[in-house]
């Protein structure tokens, strides 16, 4: 039986019809949307961009980089600029549901957000409104939302749409809007769903699909044959089999080893090598993987890639890993806590906050000491007040955080001592 079904009270099911495999018309006109990259094939080869999580392993490999290490920035309440560490929304973040712990829960929302461009949270099977007690997170290629076009074809734009449904094997289940958090990256295609992030890489997820199976032939030695015994002269088809069965028998690659070959009777060896068209498939391999780590924005050395020809020094990986995380992972961590701000906190009119603390993620420790230093210098050069400081942290204000304390090393333009130092 399917969990969500068994999650979902049996008063809360109602059975819908779908109408073809592009979208269902409800009533006064309003449809319901399929998935978010539903663009038709001849857009994009829909199976190898759904499935590339499945098929392409530097997908695979990329998104669990990324999930792994925003698992790392711990998501913490705080209220005031101080540490809530008890009540009921600390204990929701620390525990999401009975399945997933606070870790997962957002393993997962970055998974979905990375896969499919979009991430749903639903308030669970007993929530009837006000404060949620549960999370979980839902598959968005089994969402669909009812919304209305207005202002026509050419000008039409979306309402927010007014419940979604929840597409299990046989029916669709209702889900109110207000139940749910939306995590949704710009789609120009579609204003209510999130957009698949490889859909601009679909050819290259299929040319690196057709490459392996290609270069898998090759190693099997079904595309080319490693060699060629010729000989002047004429063999009779019993012949042929015959020197072609020794030869494996002596020199296969299982059995060759170190052995020397013994050819007669003007028999010899010529070795093939790898056509031209072999070896760009290898450097079309080489240039679909950068392509998925761009996308990404994940450094080569992040995932333990180095191009030999220029060797990584031990300060220019640390750089690639700081820059990770400074253009790819704070980013996507702010546009969450974003998100969660005005879809979570301000809904229900809560006074603490869900924001990241990235203190301890070493990665940005030498980025984070520069900036102290950077701040020291500015309120010593009586650039900044350590109240101006606080304020871009984050955090509270010092009571006396707003008066300048010059140094005494300082003098004064004419050349002379201030008054009030001497």
């Amino acid at each position: 039986m399917n969990i969500f079904k068994r999650l979902l009270p049996t008063n809360r099911r109602q059975k819908i019809s779908l109408q073809g495999n592009k979208g269902i018309t409800g009533e006064n006109g309003s449809c319901f949307s399929l998935t978010a990259g539903d663009f038709g094939d001849s857009f994009f080869e829909e199976t190898l961009t759904d499935n590339a999580y499945l098929i392409n392993a530097w997908v695979n490999i990329a998104v669990g980089i990324l999930i792994r290490n925003i698992a790392r920035a711990d998501f913490c309440i705080k209220k005031g600029g101080n540490d809530v560490t008890d009540g009921a929304i600390y204990n929701l973040f620390q525990k999401p549901n009975q399945l997933q712990s606070r870790f997962d829960l957002w393993k997962e929302t970055a998974a979905w957000w990375h896969l499919e461009g979009e991430a749903f949270w639903w308030f669970g099977p007993s929530y009837s409104g006000g404060l949620p007690k549960e999370i979980f997170v839902l598959d968005p290629r089994k969402m669909r939302h009812e919304g209305e076009l207005r202002g026509g074809v050419d000008f039409g734009f979306w309402n927010a749409p007014r419940r979604w449904f929840y597409h299990s094997a046989t029916e669709l289940i209702p889900i109110l809007s207000d139940e749910i958090v939306h995590f949704r990256e710009f789609n120009p295609w579609n204003p209510v769903r999130g957009v698949n992030p490889l859909v601009s890489l679909a050819l290259e997820l299929e040319q690196d699909y057709f490459a392996n199976k290609a270069n898998s032939q090759l190693l099997k030695n079904n595309a080319i044959p490693q060699g060629i015994l010729k000989t002047e002269q004429t063999l009779r088809p019993e012949e042929a089999d015959q020197l072609e069965r020794r030869w494996e028998s002596k020199y296969g690659a299982v059995r060759a080893g170190r052995k020397i070959a013994v050819l007669g009777k003007g028999t010899n060896f010529e070795p093939l090598s790898f056509t031209p068209e072999v070896i760009k498939l290898f450097e079309l391999k080489r240039w679909n993987l950068y392509t998925i780590l761009a996308k990404y924005g994940i450094p080569p050395r992040v995932a333990n890639i180095s191009d030999k020809s220029t060797a990584l020094s031990g300060k220019d990986t640390a750089e690639q890993h700081s820059a990770f995380w400074k253009y790819t992972l704070v980013p996507t961590l702010k546009q969450f806590e974003q998100i969660l701000e005005s879809q979570f906190f301000l809904r229900f009119g809560i006074k603490e906050r869900g924001v990241f603390d990235l203190w301890d993620v070493p990665e940005l420790q030498e980025s984070e000491d520069a900036q102290s230093k950077r701040d020291i210098a500015e309120i010593n050069a009586g650039l900044k007040t350590i109240n101006d400081v606080l304020k871009e942290r984050g955090k509270e204000p010092k009571p006396w955080g707003d008066v300048w304390y010059k140094p005494k090393s300082l003098v004064a333009i004419n050349g002379k001592k201030a008054a009030d130092e001497e």
